[in-house]
């Protein structure tokens, strides 16, 4: 599924912590030199990988954390580390699942900027229920509740929707706004 160009994200951080924040990148890179099983090769020969690992740093704003450990990174910028790993994979289609999810109000906005400026040029399929994320990524939101689509269309439209009030707030007579 990766190599036909889609990468999902699940809510729970999927790095290498006791890897560095450049090593995590290169992982996901090496799959370029072919050498993937080539397990008595000495690790330098990843070094060609620097480069673009660094690039890729440096779109989601890690560049200068490359030589810590992942486990040294905030909840946010892990995020912003898989989010790197899932476009060195140069996915066309991104599945990310709760993006969001436990982030403190600074690392939201990092992460809402950065799936903002990766969905530029690709497509990503995004679960969120903290609404003004929804509200300033999605072009189209799908509403769902009980596997049934309540409503679909732009943000504007949807969260006035009486039924999806209804769903989620418990009262067609509420608004839906905010984190969740």
């Amino acid at each position: 599924i990766a190599r036909r160009g889609v990468i999902r994200s699940f809510q729970i951080s999927a790095v290498f912590p006791h890897l560095t924040v450049l090593e995590n990148v290169r992982v996901a890179l090496q799959r370029q030199l072919g050498t993937s099983f080539h397990f008595w090769r000495p690790e330098r020969t990843l070094d060609a990988l620097n480069g673009r690992a660094m690039e890729l740093l440096a779109a989601v704003d890690l560049d200068k954390y490359a030589a810590l450990t992942a486990v040294e990174l905030s909840y946010g910028r892990k995020r912003a580390l898989e989010i790197a790993t899932t476009l060195a994979m140069e996915p066309r289609l991104m599945l990310l699942d709760e993006p969001t999810q436990g982030m403190g109000l600074e690392d939201v906005d990092r992460i809402k900027q950065l799936i903002k400026k990766v969905a530029a040029d690709r497509t990503v399929l995004m679960v969120e229920h903290n609404m003004s994320v929804v509200a300033s990524l999605a072009d189209t939101i799908t509403v769902l509740a009980r596997g049934a689509t309540l409503a679909e269309g732009p943000y504007a439209e949807v969260s006035k929707n009486p039924a999806v009030i209804e769903a989620y707030m418990g009262s067609a007579d509420a608004e839906l706004k905010g984190a969740h």
